[in-house]
């Protein structure tokens, strides 16, 4: 007998470490990195993961110009195109010629067979 709850396919949770909302089944929180589950029960959540899409991007500030802020804005959509979520994850300002370097990964995690 297992002493691992069932979970369904996609359901969510809280992270304890950082509040972020992560799916039941994660061992590891992908915000944070802090583990969620250890021994039996990480080995009983263990996934396969593919990364599906990976983007990295750099902005630079012109020297010389005008400080300008920015804001980060992850959106969701559906195949319908219906917008599923929309946050903003990330605000900041820019010094001319400072620089900020974004990555947005998405990775389809599949359970064993």
């Amino acid at each position: 007998m297992s002493t691992s709850r069932p979970t369904t396919v996609g359901r969510t949770r809280t992270c304890p470490h950082c509040r972020a909302t992560i799916l039941e089944s994660a061992s590891v929180c992908p915000g944070c990195n802090h583990h969620l589950r250890f021994g039996k029960l990480a080995a009983d959540s263990q996934r396969l993961a593919k990364t599906a899409l990976k983007v990295e991007g750099t902005v630079r500030h012109a020297p010389g110009g005008e400080p300008c802020e920015y804001s980060v804005v992850i959106e969701v959509r559906n195949e319908r195109g219906e917008q599923v979520a929309r946050q903003v994850v990330g605000v900041g300002a820019l010094q001319p010629q400072e620089q900020r370097t974004f990555t947005l990964s998405v990775d389809l995690l599949l359970k064993p067979q």
